[in-house]
């Protein structure tokens, strides 16, 4: 018996049961049961100097630069989806926005709210998922919080991250920099992810092999600014997909954009799966790609530097930036016709992440 687990024991009696045991509300309540839910699942999983010192905040030295703040919350359903599930998703997720701004993250908090009766089998599944995520992330979860709400007040668990990270300085990446003439890459095949989740879905029936992309995206951007500095913006398409994140950028720097359907990788089921459910995959989320925006003269050797990296393998150049007051987003299909690629009005997938 460990050392920490011995003194568990002794603290708590009996351990607690995560082959058939169920959150309940003592564990929020702020005594007993609740410090042993945090000693002997979420402290032992994520087990760092910070967590160790038992505080409500976590005190941090930073090293030089700009500090990059992102807060997500995650509600996503099925919780367990092929590729991944919602704690490594929350971990990655915030990861990537943090990364954006072309930052290396460091440290991520976290709050979970538990619905009374979740088994603690798929809660010690959830957190143990964090826990690897944030360790092949390289960051360290250094504060939590955990509220448990009455059985039907919740879906299973709600979880929500803030990251915090260092940009370099000198690295300015932003929404609102994109020139006409800049060129616009993708990172790899679009839409996997909201497809995965999807075919997890109770009221849906399809088989399908396809996997969540979810990934931390950190060292590929660590490679892109390395090679290419001068990299106007970086986004990820997550809620809304593609064609949210291009409207996103075009509407923030005043400028409108052409896009290539022939250009666009999308695996074949994903485009099937997409046909047979009426979805289109520019809208389809996505959490382990991005998308880049270039000075033309740096964009062949920033497509080649991300094809150069294991999650940048399918890096493709998929359109421009073009002067529009309108601020449209045009796409060129693959039968040589023009269609606006419009914001949605709702969202065609709810709960993607």
């Amino acid at each position: 018996m460990t050392q920490s687990r011995a003194r568990a024991r002794r603290e708590f009696g009996r351990p607690l049961d995560f082959k058939r045991g169920v959150v309940e509300l003592a564990h929020g309540s702020g005594g007993r049961a609740m410090a042993q839910l945090i000693e002997e699942l979420f402290a032992r999983a994520f087990s760092n100097p910070w967590l160790k010192q038992g505080n409500d905040q976590a005190c941090i030295d930073l090293p030089a630069g700009r500090v990059a703040v992102s807060t997500d919350s995650y509600v996503i359903s099925p919780l367990f989806f092929p590729g991944g599930d919602i704690g490594s998703l929350a971990v990655h997720g915030t990861v990537n926005d943090v990364a954006m701004s072309g930052a290396r993250p460091l440290h991520l908090s976290v709050g979970f709210i538990i619905e009374a009766g979740f088994p603690l089998a798929d809660m010690k599944r959830i957190v143990e998922s964090m826990a690897h995520a944030a360790r092949a992330d390289s960051v360290s979860l250094v504060t939590g919080d955990t509220k448990i709400v009455e059985r039907g007040k919740g879906d299973g668990v709600f979880i929500n991250t803030t990251g915090i990270g260092i940009v370099a300085d000198g690295l300015e990446l932003s929404g609102d920099r994109a020139r006409p003439g800049d060129r616009i890459l993708v990172s790899g095949s679009i839409g996997d992810h909201g497809i995965a989740v999807m075919s997890q879905r109770s009221e849906l029936d399809f088989a399908t092999s396809i996997q969540s992309d979810s990934a931390g995206l950190h060292e590929l951007v660590q490679a892109m600014v390395a090679e290419v500095p001068q990299i106007r913006c970086l986004r990820d398409p997550t809620r809304g997909g593609l064609a949210t994140t291009l409207n996103e950028i075009a509407r923030q720097s005043g400028v409108g954009m052409l896009i290539e359907e022939k250009a666009i990788p999308v695996e074949p089921e994903v485009q099937a799966v997409c046909e047979l459910l009426g979805l289109d995959p520019l809208y389809v989320a996505n959490e382990g790609k991005l998308v880049a925006v270039s000075p033309p003269e740096h964009a062949a050797r920033l497509c080649a530097a991300m094809r150069r990296h294991p999650l940048g393998g399918n890096a493709a150049v998929i359109g421009e930036v073009e002067a529009d007051p309108h601020h449209f987003v045009r796409m060129r299909t693959a039968f040589g016709g023009n269609r606006v690629v419009d914001w949605l009005s709702g969202d065609q997938l709810p709960r993607i992440c």
